[in-house]
């Protein structure tokens, strides 16, 4: 695969694309660019939800940006919401009642278009006063569809609390991580960064085999796994997740060494 370039570029942010005090190095910048000035189109494959990407803007102005892990598309142009698979009320009821009753102390916040609202024993822990964010009884959370629910607990460790979540949700939604934190991400059934990519990727005309991505934590396997099997390129940070690991193709450095950069320069 050694003559093998991408004709779209896809990159998770927070702990790839980013520096750990959230900004994009100059060298990174100038090496999207010269793709882009090549015609590959570069997108953004996040669990951030659209009203955490007013910054990333200023780096990359147009574009589309795969949110919430894959349930919201964002034009980065005109900031507008382009398409969202959203969770059903029903479902949340369900999910939200189980959960409280199987992990006491559960407490639970939801994204949609550019709001977030959380019960008050939710403790966010960033944009705590940002426009958007309000508190809101749990009953009020579930009786509308939502892009992504959340579901933390402040007492117990991150790996057995998502997997206990996994158990309760089962087939009625998909479940992803990407914290170090007991912190659980919803979404609707199916709907991964993957499903995002594909529809990103339809409207470029560009299938798997012609993408590489980019990305550090759990909620990035479903585009390895997607990417990878149709010959693309799935490249984990230095240091990525071990479960993300194992689903790549490549590995490069880490966010804090430029790893997307250097690895699209290799190309």
């Amino acid at each position: 695969m050694s003559d093998w370039r991408p004709r779209l570029i896809a990159s998770d942010m927070d702990g790839t694309l980013l520096r750990w005090d959230d900004t994009v190095s100059e060298a990174t910048v100038a090496e999207l660019a010269r793709w882009r000035a090549e015609g590959v189109p570069i997108v953004l494959a996040t669990g951030r939800p659209p009203r955490w990407m007013v910054k990333i803007r200023e780096v990359l102005e147009v574009g589309t940006a795969v949110c919430c892990n894959g349930a919201v598309l964002l034009d980065l142009e005109s900031f507008t919401i382009v398409d969202e698979d959203a969770l059903a009320p029903a479902v949340l009821q369900d999910v939200v009642t189980e959960l409280r009753r199987r992990l006491p102390g559960t407490r639970f916040a939801v994204e949609y278009g550019l709001e977030f609202r959380h019960e008050p024993g939710y403790h966010p822990r960033w944009d705590v006063n940002a426009p958007g964010v309000a508190t809101a009884p749990l009953e009020e959370l579930v009786t509308a569809p939502v892009a992504k629910l959340l579901a933390r607990h402040d007492d117990l460790d991150a790996a057995p609390f998502v997997t206990t979540v996994e158990e309760v949700v089962a087939d009625r939604a998909t479940v992803t991580s990407s914290s170090s934190d007991a912190l659980a991400e919803i979404s609707a059934l199916g709907i991964t960064k993957a499903t995002g990519l594909a529809k990103v990727a339809a409207r470029h005309g560009v299938g798997p085999e012609d993408i590489v991505v980019f990305g550090d934590m759990p909620n990035d396997i479903a585009a390895f796994e997607w990417v990878r099997a149709a010959g693309g390129r799935a490249v984990a940070m230095a240091q990525a997740h071990p479960d993300l690991l194992a689903a790549a193709t490549d590995v490069t450095h880490s966010n804090e060494d430029d790893g997307v950069a250097e690895f699209l320069r290799s190309l």
